[in-house]
């Protein structure tokens, strides 16, 4: 369903406001929830939108120290340490990542928390439930929320969800937040702040979770190897937009595969592979569905009030970046 632009706002200040009784998170829970600390590579790539000092949040999912948390916070790590509740200081190391769901692995103690959060079940969280968000206490700790959309969620940085979990009132220090549900079990990871979470043509700020459910499949793997079994996806190091009924460039990273191909700025992308268009999901659909990292990609491009045919030797997002350790 979907949910209007009233309901929405009502539940969302009921669940912060006039909690109804049960869903309470615990200190035993809590104790799973750790901060953050990470410092990039030098000459990190990422540095330039991410930082290259980074804070979040990470929520502890297995005994021996095994910690989940958003996976842009770790990319390109140099050094990670992580801080319980309590104020002990554990160094981490990174384990895995996933660029498809966005999640990141560490590697900690086995006595960073006295017991692990149990991964929920993201597909019983449903609109309008009441849930809570937990960070680490000096990002504000526990509070409610309401899920408000479950919905498509395409980013500008060649990534998709297809039913990503919105919830509201937001909080500010979002990154790698805890997303528990009524019975206790961990439900999503937080990843954004955003204007949109309603899908009603206004402005309703709320944070973007990644769904538990999509790490299951990729657990074992991620552990064992530090990513997904399988080929890599097609990147392009491309940035997107839509703007009015376009799909503009707003952004091309340098050294990538978009830029040694030519792409610029304020060129449209029309099609890809000889297929057109309309709209962003549609951009990432084709392209993921050209082939493996490294193939060659046809785009269709206006560029200069000319339409251009640009081939892309596409890569490995994780081979773009600058050396650093997965364990």
């Amino acid at each position: 369903m979907t949910v209007s632009f009233f309901n929405a706002a009502l539940s969302a200040w009921r669940a912060t406001y006039s909690p109804t009784p049960g869903g309470e998170v615990d200190d035993a829970q809590l104790d799973a929830v750790v901060k953050l600390s990470i410092k990039a590579v030098a000459g990190a790539r990422t540095a330039a939108t991410l930082g290259a000092e980074r804070e979040g949040t990470g929520v502890v999912i297995g005994a021996d120290g095994l910690i989940l948390t958003i996976g842009y916070l770790i990319l390109e790590a140099a050094s990670i340490l992580v801080v319980t509740r309590d104020g002990r200081v554990f160094p981490a190391t990174v384990a895995g990542f996933d660029h498809a769901t966005g999640f990141g692995l560490l590697r900690s103690q086995p006595q960073v928390a006295s017991q692990p959060l149990v991964l929920g079940d993201s597909s019983a969280v449903e609109e309008l439930h009441s849930v809570s968000v937990a960070t680490h206490p000096g990002a504000g700790g526990c509070s409610r929320a309401c899920v408000v959309s479950r919905r498509r969620f395409t980013g500008w940085w060649e990534y998709m969800l297809e039913d990503a979990i919105f919830a509201a009132p937001p909080r500010g220090e979002h990154s790698g937040a805890a997303l528990i549900d009524a019975t206790g079990g961990l439900a999503g990871i937080g990843s954004l702040w955003v204007g949109d979470s309603v899908d009603a043509g206004v402005a309703f700020p709320g944070n973007m979770f990644v769904p538990i459910d999509l790490l299951k499949p990729v657990l074992d793997d991620l552990v064992a190897t530090g990513r997904r079994r399988g080929p890599a996806r097609p990147w392009l190091g491309v940035y997107s937009e839509a703007i009015e009924g376009h799909l503009a460039v707003t952004g091309v990273l340098p050294e990538s595969p978009a830029e040694l191909a030519g792409l610029h700025r304020g060129d449209v992308i029309l099609g890809v592979g000889g297929q057109a268009i309309g709209d962003q999901g549609e951009f990432y659909q084709r392209l993921w569905a050209s082939g493996e990292a490294g193939a060659d990609i046809t785009l269709h491009v206006l560029h200069d009030k000319t339409v251009k045919h640009v081939i892309v030797h596409s890569a490995d997002r994780l081979d773009y970046l600058r050396p650093w350790k997965v364990s």
